[in-house]
């Protein structure tokens, strides 16, 4: 687990003097800071036998061993200054996920998960919260809902990754997806294995299989409890 800490570190460096740089102009919405990040996630990450699968640069080396990667997930939030944005490293072995890391860079707290070891947060062991319906839930979305179920209060943050990890710690009760968006596997799959191994439940609002190393769509929910996950699930796209 050390090394997806060092390469989250190490690209944490690189992003305080590319603030406020701009689009890359590459392709569409990436910034100059996805590019820079890309390139030390590739540099520390590819070695014999693994294969790397990122948001910008796609997939290189060969392997049962693959790292998905998000170098910036919140690349607007990075670029503007908004302090919430992150690193996603998920590691898939033979197709089973098995460790995660997702790095918030603008606090340093560093999320850690391995399969059937539990997950922390700087250390502290995590357990999602106890919410168990919709009605009082404190839920972050990916998008904007159109309709309104009855939750306490929601929060739209930017950055997918990390707000599952907010699940993960109980400081959110769910994420969600809503009005039409999609997030793709380097988006969620470290923060999805930090948050089951809090205790969180995880499906896809589709009922897609979640744990995929292939560039696809998905709509995942993750939510503190099976029942609040369950009552999200049959609410449908909000």
């Amino acid at each position: 687990m050390g090394w997806l800490a060092t390469c989250a570190e190490e690209i944490g460096a690189t992003l305080e003097p590319r603030a406020h740089r701009g689009f890359s102009g590459a392709r569409p919405s990436q910034y100059h800071l996805d590019v820079a990040a890309d390139e030390v996630a590739r540099r520390v990450l590819h070695r014999p036998g693994w294969r790397i699968v990122s948001e910008e640069s796609g997939t290189s080396g060969h392997g049962d061993t693959v790292i998905v990667v998000d170098p910036i997930d919140g690349s607007t939030n990075a670029d503007r200054g908004i302090p919430f944005y992150s690193t996603s490293l998920a590691v898939l072995d033979h197709g089973q996920l098995v460790a995660g890391c997702v790095r918030n860079h603008a606090t340093g707290t560093l999320y850690l998960a391995e399969r059937g070891a539990g997950a922390t947060r700087d250390g502290e062991v995590l357990r999602a919260s106890s919410q168990q319906e919709v009605a009082g839930a404190l839920i972050a979305f990916s998008g904007w809902p159109h309709r309104r179920v009855g939750w306490g209060q929601f929060r739209a943050l930017g950055a997918a990754s990390l707000e599952i990890c907010l699940v993960a710690d109980g400081s959110m009760d769910a994420f969600t997806v809503a009005g039409g968006s999609q997030l793709y596997p380097w988006d969620y799959l470290a923060g999805l294995l930090i948050a089951r191994e809090a205790h969180a439940w995880a499906s896809d609002m589709a009922g897609d299989e979640l744990v995929t190393d292939a560039p696809v769509a998905r709509h995942p929910v993750v939510a503190a409890t099976e029942d609040l996950l369950a009552e999200l699930v049959d609410l449908g796209p909000l």
